[in-house]
């Protein structure tokens, strides 16, 4: 507890006459001067130790507030704010002093507010990972007959790879023919880079009812996605949007995807977050697998002391689901909720992606199509509705302007604006959507990672008709969040997007200067780049905020969880272009050091 002393005349006539004063354990104020205080001073008097004392440049988080110094008693602060008020905290042979006065800035733990690390580390091993610049040759002649071998050795009943690029391949598309010519009897599931499509095998479209027993063609439409046919009306094997998802499903997901490999990549995840500057997380798809395995592990892993990281988790809901059912397989996945683990939302996909032609836009692509709707805007609402009074947050992929103004319908229509619900990358926004997000507390978690563009990337998307006219170099905006108050994160869409940076600095200066530093581009839609302290506020206390923590973590602040960095630069006044190069010289998590170079 902290009392504070207001020295009245006649005490500051006798603290004048000695030189120095010494309390000891009991009162913990030592070496104090009579130059040190006066009349107007508070001296703060603690009747304890502190664990940890901090001194340095301290960016707290709390409106951009910069402090000399924090203490930190079991786990949380105890008082933040000059040195000479942390001393009194500091008891010899008891307190541990971490002096990182001009060594670098201090800072809360980040965020990163939409991410698949689950999906990203499950990859390594449980399946194979394809490059971005992998052709269909590679893919077919070394990729995938690898994958094949790899599985037979295993037993397993399932191949999974993801990373390949539709740019890479379309010039010869592989089809399922392909696929089964290396292998028939195990099936094979091939997923983009961007997760929104993938490649089957003739056995996995069996079991899906894509194709009948008897080879012909089964199920051909499915509502949110695309099922595409050759010119004979059957199947080639490439699935679009909720298409891919709906075949999945059919994998043996639960041998595929074990209890005990979730909680060997919450290790590795919660080792590389640690590493980079990353103290909380919101999954992007908890029940990727079609089970709740990850939330398990999760849960087991914090009962036992052994999760240093907040997770927010979402349970995806598929358009191609009975709604009913699966909120009620949402809500049981609440069960699993402890002090570090928070299923709290449901995760939707409203439309596919922009440049991938199948966002819901308006005007139309230049080839006159509208992109793909998962949903309509009524069942948005209903669906909102629902989740909402149940206590879950809907946090729903939306890209397209169209799209944006129909889920924003559905949250103000249907939505409890307490709730938070939170728009998920959103490519562009119409300007009076701005205004409605503001007023009902949509929140927006954003991808900045798609903020940059290699050089001649503009002009591709122009002359590929891949956009909207006009909206080719106006995409992803992000400073107009904060002018008009919209609560915004930042995330990285990890293993999406391949080849961006996913730590919080890598991001940060993208977000700042609109270029990433290992391409020749050139910044993309300036007007909305940001400030750092802007970044950093994303990456904290609002990330804290989109997942309901920020009464307990994201800044630097008197009663909260101690989790903070102790960075290798000032990221606030370091060259604009070696942002990305900040690391953690340490992490702490609740007061404990977690990681260090």
């Amino acid at each position: 507890m902290k009392q504070t002393i207001r020295k009245s005349p006649a005490k500051k006539l006798l603290s004048s006459i000695a030189v120095s004063c010494s309390i000891t354990a009991a009162g913990m104020l030592a070496g104090c001067s009579s130059s040190d205080n006066s009349a107007k001073e508070d001296i703060p008097v603690v009747n304890t130790s502190a664990d940890l004392v901090v001194y340095g440049k301290i960016f707290t988080s709390e409106s951009g507030k910069i402090v000399e110094a924090f203490a930190v008693k079991d786990g949380k602060y105890v008082y933040v704010g000059d040195k000479k008020g942390a001393e009194v905290y500091v008891e010899a042979g008891k307190t541990e002093v971490v002096d990182y006065t001009d060594k670098g800035l201090v800072m809360p733990g980040c965020g990163n507010g939409h991410s698949h690390y689950m999906l990203g580390y499950a990859l390594k091993s449980i399946g194979t990972l394809i490059g971005l610049q992998d052709d269909s040759e590679k893919l077919l002649k070394e990729i995938v007959p690898a994958a094949v071998k790899k599985a037979r050795a295993e037993g397993a009943t399932s191949i999974f790879a993801q990373g390949w690029r539709l740019q890479s391949l379309e010039a010869n598309m592989p089809t399922r023919l392909d696929l089964d010519a290396i292998c028939s009897d195990i099936p094979i599931y091939l997923l983009d880079e961007e997760c929104h499509k993938a490649l089957a095998n003739t056995i996995l479209l069996k079991k899906a009812g894509i194709i009948k027993e008897d080879g012909t063609a089964g199920r051909t439409t499915l509502r949110g996605g695309e099922i595409v046919t050759d010119a004979d009306g059957m199947p080639t094997g490439l699935l679009k949007e909720q298409a891919q998802t709906y075949v999945r499903s059919f994998l043996d997901n639960d041998n595929l995807y074990t209890l005990g490999k979730a909680t060997a990549n919450l290790a590795e995840i919660e080792q590389y977050m640690h590493s980079v500057g990353y103290t909380m997380y919101c999954e992007g798809w908890g029940n990727y697998f079609v089970n709740t395995n990850y939330y398990q592990a999760a849960q087991e892993l914090d009962k036992a002391g052994k999760l240093h990281f907040v997770l927010g988790l979402p349970y995806e809901i598929e358009s191609w689901m009975d709604m009913d059912e699966a909120l009620a397989r949402a809500i049981d996945a609440k069960k699993f909720e402890t002090t570090r683990v928070i299923p709290r939302w449901i995760k939707l996909l409203f439309d596919g992606g922009v440049e991938a032609g199948t966002g819901i836009v308006d005007p139309l692509y230049p080839d006159g199509h509208q992109g793909i709707a998962n949903w309509t805007e009524e069942e948005v609402t209903e669906l909102t509705r629902k989740a909402n009074a149940n206590g879950l947050v809907i946090h729903i992929h939306v890209m397209g302007n169209k799209g944006v103004n129909q889920v924003v319908n559905a949250f103000v229509n249907g939505g409890q604006d307490e709730m938070r619900n939170t728009l998920v990358h959103v490519r562009n926004v119409n300007t009076e959507d701005y205004l409605r997000m503001s007023q009902h507390n949509i929140y927006v978690t954003s991808g900045v990672t798609w903020h940059h563009f290699p050089a001649g990337a503009v002009e591709y998307i122009r002359e590929h008709g891949m956009t909207p006219v006009g909206y080719e170099d106006k995409a992803y905006p992000f400073k107009s969040y904060f002018d008009y108050g919209i609560p915004a994160t930042i995330h990285s869409d990890y293993p999406a997007l391949s080849g961006s940076p996913d730590d919080p600095f890598g991001i940060m200066e993208i977000a700042v200067t609109g270029v990433l530093w290992s391409e020749n581009g050139t910044p993309l839609w300036t007007e909305e780049l940001v400030s750092r302290e802007e970044v950093l506020t994303a990456l904290t206390i609002n990330c804290a905020k989109q997942m309901f923590v920020e009464d307990e973590r994201g800044s630097i602040s008197t009663g909260k969880y101690a989790d903070f960095l102790l960075l290798n630069q000032d990221v606030l006044t370091c060259p604009v272009n070696q942002i990305h190069a900040t690391k953690p010289a340490a992490t702490y998590f609740e007061g404990k050091k977690v990681f260090s170079m």
